[in-house]
């Protein structure tokens, strides 16, 4: 009998987490999985363990410098997808993993969840033109400032790679937009939602229109949040089969981001839902107050009027095939309002 790969999921309540692996929970081979959860919750562990779904479940922060370190020299596979910033969390987890290899002799797999915020521009809402950053051009992705969003992690990481006892691969996530499915968020375990859309709906449910940083003019690509689930799924099967384009290191950066859309198109979209639900009056959008963003988004506001732009090149190169894009996105948008309203927005 084979002996089953055993892997560890960091972040399995959440958003991205519970897809991921709820993607691979579905996987037809799901049985070579030895799938191992980190949960900080009791009570959320022992609603896992209540679904029966083949999982073993430790309670624990991710933030636990030395449970991270025990677990992760445990395991061949690790996919974190709990906090992009913990650069205490990623260095236990390269500890961790170096006892793995001091072990086995083979680098075990680090599967990390960073974010497109790292090639953010701060524009002002002002316009669409800032650099395109290609996940397939690591001299390009090197010049990014040591200081941007979520840089610290990822350079650690890599740098990890580097010494050559881990196998690094970090997924970037642009804006995720729908609404997550699958036993776990049935469950009211994980949480079903994005962060950056219904933000921006929970404005606009406050204001009675849909809002923008000056012009709206700022770009950011999109995702659908299952088929971010598909590429974590993906990327795994590349690296088992060796696939050509699946790089790891510097050469490992795989942005998940499909088509771009404006603050603008978001806004207006949200303008028209709200009028279609009878708590706006107007379908065009309108910019925001300096009163409004810091009540609204307080330190975050700049991101709602900064660029990200992005080409997903080797994400696509190992079979990535995004198909929800622009129009899906906002179509979806006044669904997300209909919730927030339901929950007494």
């Amino acid at each position: 009998m084979a002996t089953k790969v055993p892997l560890l999921l960091t972040g399995a309540t959440g958003y991205i987490g519970g897809t991921v692996l709820t993607r691979f929970l579905r996987r037809p081979d799901v049985s070579s999985f030895d799938i191992r959860l980190l949960v900080r919750s009791h009570e959320k562990a022992k609603s896992i363990q209540d679904l029966n779904l083949g999982v073993t479940v430790f309670i624990g922060s991710h933030t636990d410098a030395g449970l991270m370190e025990e677990l992760t020299s445990q395991v061949d596979v690790v996919i974190a997808t709990a906090d992009c910033d913990s650069l205490d969390a990623a260095q236990s987890t390269l500890r961790g993993l170096r006892k793995r290899y001091e072990m086995t002799g083979i680098p075990p797999t680090f599967i990390h969840t960073s974010g497109t915020g790292v090639y953010v521009d701060f524009v002002g809402g002002k316009h669409a033109n800032s650099e395109l950053f290609d996940d397939a051009n690591p001299e390009q992705i090197e010049t990014i400032s040591p200081t941007a969003p979520h840089r610290s992690v990822d350079l650690a990481i890599v740098a990890g790679d580097a010494e050559r006892y881990v196998h690094s691969y970090i997924i970037l996530p642009s804006t995720v937009w729908g609404i997550s499915t699958g036993p776990l968020f049935d469950a009211k375990i994980s949480n079903p939602h994005s962060v950056q859309i219904p933000y921006s709906a929970g404005a606009a449910l406050a204001r009675g229109r849909g809002g923008m940083l000056t012009e709206g003019k700022n770009v950011w690509p999109i995702v659908e949040i299952h088929e971010l689930g598909d590429l974590y799924s993906l990327l795994y099967d590349a690296i088992q089969n060796k696939h050509p384009k699946a790089g790891h290191g510097r050469e490992g950066y795989y942005n998940a981001g499909y088509e771009e859309y404006s603050m603008h198109q978001l806004a207006t979209s949200l303008s028209q839902g709200l009028v279609a639900l009878n708590r706006g009056t107007n379908t065009e959008p309108s910019s925001f107050t300096e009163e409004e963003l810091v009540k609204f988004f307080g330190q975050f506001a700049p991101f709602f009027g900064s660029n990200c732009r992005c080409l997903s090149t080797r994400s696509k190169d190992i079979g990535w095939v995004p198909k929800l894009g622009l129009r899906d996105m906002l179509s979806s948008v006044q669904y997300e309002m209909e919730v927030l309203i339901a929950k007494g927005l």
